[in-house]
């Protein structure tokens, strides 16, 4: 009994965890987040996708449980489910966090330039609009050009607005030094979260006039549905509003403290090393419960789509690739 409840039965096609609950999202993302798949070589790979082949066709040889085909979860963290393609490491979920943390402590280093704001701000932004692009819903085509105005885009605003914020922190005559300065750590968070949505937004503007797939019970393409590609859209959306919301916001606060301690008033050279930590855990918390808010196979009723669509199935209930 132990065994099994650690080990849900493997149905094909169907989550690990129950998908209807936050905690069974929560759990079945911390899979697809985990970092150890980044490590997984192309031999290993091979041998889970050609088990959940093996599962498929039901030819399992003799001998292998549900736990090994489990492994399907390395599946899930490296290929596409749309395209069926390997995502590049630095833009899978499961290197979001390794790959984003140096950009998060760069983004929350006190006295900034406005030199140091644009670049922190256009590589975090770029990062953004890859992982965005890399993990989108692909069942249609995007041109190139819409990810280079995705890019811009989010880049320009995100750059835009935290430049504005510091100009007015700075010329304000209203705060002492120390006041200034704990505000401007405070400054990534609106000038994240406002690009991020932008990011979404025109990265994945294809979708809301090309539509998504559609499938209904049985996995089969119904059709292609521009109002599911903008529940999409905003679903993707309001967890790249509430990811950074605990990393921009916990960091300064945690760190205010941790400064007037003795040790790191003794050892300023600690200051930074602390800062990353602090940022690592705080991101590494972060992540998995902001895309937990919505399961990534989203359900939609027929008859919220289009007419045609809704007409094309008996399904009262028809699903589709949110992404990440």
């Amino acid at each position: 009994m132990a065994e099994s409840a650690s080990c849900p039965r493997f149905l094909l096609g169907k989550p690990r965890f129950e998908q209807s609950t936050f905690l069974g999202r929560l759990r079945h993302f911390i899979d697809i987040i985990d970092p150890s798949t980044l490590f997984v070589t192309e031999s290993r790979l091979k041998e889970c996708m050609k088990l959940l082949d093996d599962f498929k066709r039901g030819n399992l040889p003799a001998g292998v449980t549900d736990q090994q085909v489990m492994f399907r979860r390395i599946t899930h963290a490296i290929i596409h489910p749309d395209t069926g393609e390997k995502i590049f490491m630095p833009f899978r979920m499961s290197g979001y966090v390794p790959f984003g943390t140096p950009i998060v402590v760069g983004l929350l280093l006190p006295n900034q330039t406005l030199a140091s704001t644009v670049f922190w701000q256009w590589l975090n932004q770029s990062h953004n609009a890859c992982v965005n692009y890399a993990n989108r819903n692909a069942t249609k085509p995007t041109p190139t050009s819409k990810f280079i105005q995705g890019y811009v885009g989010a880049v320009t605003s995100a750059v835009s607005i935290a430049v504005g914020l510091n100009v007015l922190i700075q010329k304000s005559s209203k705060f002492n030094p120390a006041t200034r300065l704990f505000i401007q750590r405070f400054i990534p968070f609106p000038a994240v979260a406002s690009a991020n949505i932008c990011n979404v937004a025109l990265m994945r503007h294809n979708e809301l006039s090309e539509g998504i797939d559609v499938l209904d019970s049985d996995g089969n393409v119904v059709g292609s549905s521009r109002i599911a590609a903008k529940h999409a859209l905003i679903e993707t959306a309001l967890t790249r509003v509430a990811l950074p919301l605990p990393i921009f916001v916990l960091p300064p606060i945690i760190m205010a403290f941790l400064e007037k301690l003795p040790l790191l008033q003794a050892r300023r050279r600690l200051m930074l090393p602390v800062h990353s930590l602090v940022c690592l855990l705080v991101f590494g918390l972060s992540l998995p419960l902001a895309i937990s808010l919505f399961p990534q196979m989203s359900e939609i009723e027929a008859s919220h789509l289009e007419p045609e669509i809704a007409m094309a199935t008996d399904c009262k209930v028809l699903t589709y690739n949110k992404g990440l």
